[in-house]
């Protein structure tokens, strides 16, 4: 499999298990804490990627990493966990059809980022496919 070829597939099943989280997600929410069911999702989320780890033996020392990808990985971190309170409040609150469309404005505004912050230079596809990604959250949160 060439390289574009298994980032495509990696893409398309992270897709595939956003789909699933949304689903499985707002029938979990269902009746408790959202706050306690993000934290019971990131548990199973450790030991999973525990798990994965073990198996496939790519333990390594994190004293090895830079100081950059340290302060990077933490903030990443942060905005996961920030997101995925947001997300299940949100499931808890609202319509799984309306929610989960609208919680992928975040692949509109990734684009933004990457070219404000690291200089990316999308080609027009990209940016169709973004303002289309921004009209259907609107169409959808409107009507």
């Amino acid at each position: 499999m060439n390289p574009r070829e298994s980032w495509l597939l990696f893409a398309l099943g992270s897709a595939f298990f956003a789909a699933l989280t949304a689903l499985f997600g707002k029938i979990g929410v269902a009746g408790i804490n959202s706050n306690l069911a993000t934290f019971i999702r990131t548990i199973v989320i450790l030991l999973v990627t525990a798990g994965i780890l073990s198996l496939r033996g790519e333990w390594a020392r994190p004293a090895n990493l830079s100081s950059q990808a340290w302060l990077f990985l933490v903030l990443s971190g942060i905005a996961t966990g920030l997101s995925w309170l947001c997300y299940y409040r949100a499931l808890q609150l609202g319509p799984l059809s309306k929610v989960a469309p609208i919680d992928k404005l975040s692949v509109a505004m990734v684009i933004l980022l990457g070219i404000a912050v690291l200089g990316e230079r999308p080609a027009w596809p990209t940016l169709v496919g973004g303002a289309l990604i921004l009209a259907g959250a609107i169409v959808i949160a409107v009507f």
